[in-house]
């Protein structure tokens, strides 16, 4: 059995937000992956920030879980290839965003 070694990559860029239009920022500590704003990312790495996968298909958060190290995970499905995926969120996401995947 083949062990998959996940690799990740800084890549800590500003972007605009395919889903509502928002100009993110750099987050400044590691890779931004997802609008701080509507939680929407874009399906682009294969790895964290390796920005390697050509599905390029929006990420909607459909919910989201607590864990001990990580604080909130973002639970997010594909609207292109319905892989489902998670990320952790960011220290500058909108609280009642997160609040509001918890109902």
């Amino acid at each position: 059995m083949t062990t998959k070694i996940q690799r990740f990559v800084k890549n800590d860029e500003g972007f605009t937000c395919a889903h509502c239009g928002a100009k993110v920022r750099p987050l400044g500590y590691t890779s931004r992956d997802h609008c701080p704003v509507c939680l929407c990312s874009v399906h682009i790495d294969i790895n964290p920030g390796d920005r390697a996968n050509p599905c390029g298909g929006l990420l909607r958060p459909i919910g989201i879980k607590t864990d001990g190290k990580k604080g909130y995970v973002i639970e997010y499905e594909c609207t292109k290839c319905h892989k489902k995926h998670n990320n952790k969120a960011a220290e500058d996401d909108d609280f009642e965003a997160i609040i509001n995947l918890s109902h």
